[in-house]
């Protein structure tokens, strides 16, 4: 079982095969936990219109993303322990599909506060016709999901209490993140673009993304392997904040550059007036007048200013210093990743780092 879920072997085919081998493997326990959040309403009849909806919320929003959180759990986790069982391997899953269920319940009220269209090639639940308002209490019995199945495969576990704080810990970071988001954000008769500046942005993405789309998955698997050392911690988060950083200026580039088909959403970073990665590189970079180009169109959701920013993106040669960032950020990742040592999951994090290289979506 082991060999179809490490990272480390004998050329890249191998390694899309047990990828492609565990993938599979991960998918095929969903329906179980889908099972396990909906047998209450076999014991309890009064709230099984509940459960109906519940069950439908769980498999619109769930199980179609990349999944590549909830596979770094259980490849950092076969990596740190010798001949895992099956036993061991399949909670190391259940605590995957837990990370992606918090991935779900957060882009639900995420899209619905940036008034996003589309999500993973299909309709924002919110959007859904007899959804609306409800998906907020739809993100909550999300969340509550996560702990009803945390609670049932862990909790005589000694990473229980160790998983529960990490959880609680990621959901404050990601919240705090999420209002420096908006507040950066300002509605469109109020935009000011001399707050969009790196630093800002910089605390953004660490709070709202790097902690619980990179650090969190990793984390995870050295808990359940028993490494709880405070050291062996400390140096898994600096390099994989740093990815979380890579990973969001892509986004943010996406965003504006990718193709809807294959992001699977339609960008709306301009005219949401979103502090990305591009607009600060603009501001950083453009003349007084361009400047004021920008002030004068950013944030507005019209489609003759978004196209002048687009304009302006290109004539500030965005998409080169993007190339750029992205072969110098790439090579330093792999520079720390060669150095570290210790108690590490070194091939996940190289595994990380080659997935989200170039890619597309």
């Amino acid at each position: 079982m082991e060999d179809h879920i490490k990272l480390n072997g004998n050329g890249t085919n191998c390694k899309e095969n047990r990828a492609k081998t565990e993938l599979e493997e991960f998918d095929a326990l969903f329906p179980e936990l889908v099972k396990d959040l909906t047998n209450i309403g076999l014991k309890d009849a009064e709230i099984s219109d509940a459960i109906d909806w519940f069950k439908e919320v769980i498999e619109y929003n769930v199980p179609f993303g990349k999944k590549n959180r909830g596979i770094a759990v259980v490849t950092s986790y076969c990596q740190l322990v010798t001949n895992p069982t099956d036993d061991d391997i399949k909670r190391a899953r259940i605590l995957g599909w837990c990370i992606e269920i918090f991935q779900a319940f957060s882009l639900i009220v995420d899209d619905m506060m940036d008034s996003s269209i589309t999500r993973r090639g299909k309709s924002c639940w919110y959007k859904k016709q007899n959804v609306g308002m409800r998906a907020i209490n739809d993100s909550n019995f999300l969340e509550s999901a996560l702990y009803f199945l945390l609670k049932k495969y862990f909790r005589d576990q000694p990473c229980y209490k160790d998983l529960l704080e990490l959880f609680h810990d990621i959901t404050h970071h990601t919240v705090i993140g999420e209002c420096l988001d908006l507040v950066t954000s300002r509605p469109q008769s109020t935009v000011d673009l001399s707050s969009f500046t790196l630093d800002r942005y910089n605390t953004i993405v660490r709070w709202k993304t790097a902690f619980y789309s990179f650090y969190l998955p990793v984390a995870m698997g050295m808990y359940m392997a028993g490494v709880s050392d405070t050291d062996a911690h400390s140096k898994a988060k600096s390099i994989l904040l740093k990815m979380g950083y890579f990973f969001q200026v892509q986004d943010d580039y996406l965003d504006c550059y990718g193709s809807p088909e294959v992001i699977g959403k339609i960008g709306t970073d301009i005219q949401d007036n979103k502090c990305s990665w591009l607009i600060v590189q603009a501001m950083m970079k453009g003349t007084p007048e361009q400047r004021k180009i920008l002030e004068d169109n950013y944030g507005r959701d019209d489609e003759s200013k978004i196209k002048r920013v687009k304009e302006l993106y290109r004539d500030l040669n965005l998409t080169h210093v993007y190339t750029e960032y992205e072969e110098s950020s790439y090579k330093e990742l792999k520079t720390l990743i060669e150095k570290c040592s210790g108690n590490l999951p070194k091939e996940v994090f190289m595994a990380f780092a080659r997935k989200i290289y170039k890619r597309q979506k």
